[in-house]
């Protein structure tokens, strides 16, 4: 049964927004010895890995031509046409944020100009393990590809057999991806990161993945390669009312609570009874589902918050800034208009939190653990940077030059007044 909290105070709020807590210290001392070792031993270190960490026995570690194929026969006619769907929506809400470039002339002779430009190679890691994640393939990709990222190199784990899910595969072919390798773990992370003789190193490294991966990013970000945002275990928050069918908000809670044991689901309402009602129906839905023991598990870590004041409903949200936030409340959008911190946002009864996964047309690369206060999710702008240009005529300098020596001296730096004061004497 969920726990329930009955009108906490502003006390309180800080211990109720807490995630999962998990000691890390261990995993973190495996991983900088994977990430040195990578970067040391290239391929060799790759292969080694694969055998002592996964018992898989790896030859080529570039998937071939002819697995593609074999992939493209297994995958159903009926996921093909539910892919094609979501590519068209994703592709569709993706390249309506391809930025412009900016021109300003900021006074007369002086003109700035911000221009986005394409992260050259970007590097896509894919989760396996319980779930081979090929809606992952889509949201990472096809961004990078409307962007115009040169090249897409992708890496994912492989089963005992050494074989890639073959909905991954089909979807990686579909959505462009140059390269993709069977590497995992933080391995593959630090492949990327570095480089080794087969796969070549990237400039930014997306998508999620286990604790060793989300560490190795980590270590690799403050090293010499960039990363798409901290990411931590998937989460949902359901703001509900009397307008609300509990049968929908259990739902929603359970599928995230299903993708791991470390996952987290909360519901807000606005009443006792409707946060009693939601826990009964939790309970009931989550003894139909297979993945049980992930449900079970992150259930505990799961709760039940019941305001009587809507603003305080919303507040409260604010403090947590879910990853996922469900609003099925009356007046809907008078909520999230007033929403500030969230991943992404689904409104009313019908807007499950799973379209947003797969086809709706957003991305479901989102920041978990409370950095939705400061990090978006992936967009188009992920894989693009900006450049800013000027150019300042004979005349526009002239008209710039007392300014910016002033401020160079008043700085105490001669040299920079003087590539000023160079130019004037002409």
């Amino acid at each position: 049964m969920l726990k329930c909290y009955a009108n906490p105070s502003r006390e309180q709020w800080g211990e109720l927004c807490r995630r999962a807590e998990q000691d890390n210290s261990l995993i973190a001392e495996r991983v900088v010895a994977i990430v040195d070792r990578v970067a040391e031993q290239g391929d060799a270190a790759l292969r080694a890995l694969a055998a002592e960490i996964d018992g898989v026995q790896l030859t080529a570690l570039q998937v071939s031509p002819s697995e593609f194929e074999v992939a493209e026969q297994r995958v159903s006619r009926e996921v093909k046409d539910a892919i094609e769907v979501a590519v068209k929506n994703i592709s569709s809400f993706h390249k309506a944020q391809l930025p412009h470039e900016v021109r300003v002339q900021t006074m007369a002779g002086v003109e700035c100009i911000q221009r986005p430009v394409a992260i050259s190679r970007v590097g896509l890691y894919i989760p396996g393990g319980t779930a081979p994640l090929f809606s992952t393939v889509l949201m990472l990709a096809l961004p990078a590809k409307i962007a115009g990222c040169k090249e897409v190199v992708m890496c994912t784990p492989t089963n005992k057999q050494g074989e890639v899910a073959a909905e991954v595969l089909y979807a990686a072919r579909r959505c462009g991806v140059d390269k993709l390798f069977k590497v995992g773990g933080a391995q593959a992370v630090a492949a990327m990161a570095y480089g080794t003789e087969s796969i070549p190193k990237v400039d930014k490294i997306f998508g999620p993945g286990n604790r060793y991966v989300t560490i190795a990013k980590q270590l690799v970000s403050g090293r010499n390669t960039s990363i798409d945002m901290p990411a931590g275990p998937s989460e949902v928050m359901v703001m509900a009312d009397s307008s609300a069918d509990v049968r929908y908000v259990a739902a929603d809670m359970l599928s995230q609570a299903e993708h791991g044991r470390d996952s987290q689901a909360i519901v807000v309402c606005d009443s006792a009874e409707l946060a009693e009602a939601i826990a009964a129906e939790v309970e009931r839905q989550a003894a139909t589902l297979e993945r049980g023991a992930y449900i079970t598990e992150s259930l505990a870590n799961s709760r039940a918050v019941v305001f009587s004041r809507r603003e305080d409903m919303i507040a409260f949200a604010n403090e947590y800034a879910a990853e996922h936030l469900i609003v099925s409340m009356a007046d809907a959008w008078a909520v999230v208009d007033n929403i500030t911190a969230a991943g992404s946002i689904f409104v009313g009864n019908y807007s499950p939190e799973s379209a947003g996964d797969y086809a709706s047309g957003t991305n479901h690369t989102l920041p978990t653990s409370g950095w939705a206060h400061s990090c978006s999710g992936v967009n188009v702008d992920s894989f693009m940077r900006k450049m800013t240009i000027q150019e300042l005529s004979s005349k526009g300098l002239k008209a710039l030059s007392s300014t910016i020596v002033a401020m160079a001296e008043a700085e105490g730096l001669e040299a920079h007044a003087n590539a000023v004061r160079v130019r004037m004497k002409e």
